[in-house]
């Protein structure tokens, strides 16, 4: 999608913090991190939001989730990580292109608040 920033990111228009990247995804650090270690994984193919992934896309998100624990053990996460994912206006997603946070090496409270 021509206007969509994180397809210009994984097309490489813009430039990024890559800390991952292979013929399917690209992982980048966040520009505005929540966490020590904040990372945004999104697939190369635009897909708008979870909503939108199809059958045709579930090898695509079985190769995501595979790759998130690769991603996150060597940005040296070793002790555990959140993967969050925000579907929709209602779940304050801000930028219309699927993508997952990584967000890790942060001292949390249980339970949250």
């Amino acid at each position: 999608m021509a206007d969509c920033i994180f397809c210009m990111i994984a097309n490489h228009e813009i430039p990024s913090n890559v800390a991952y990247e292979d013929d399917k995804i690209i992982c980048f650090h966040d520009l505005e991190p929540q966490a020590p270690v904040h990372v945004l994984v999104i697939p190369k193919k635009h897909i708008a939001s979870l909503d939108g992934v199809t059958q045709e896309d579930k090898d695509l998100m079985g190769h995501i989730m595979c790759t998130i624990p690769k991603i996150a053990a060597e940005l040296g996460l070793e002790n555990g990580y959140r993967v969050v994912n925000n579907n929709g206006e209602d779940a304050f997603q801000t930028v219309k292109h699927l993508h997952f946070h990584i967000l890790g090496k942060r001292k949390m409270t249980w339970p949250p608040g």
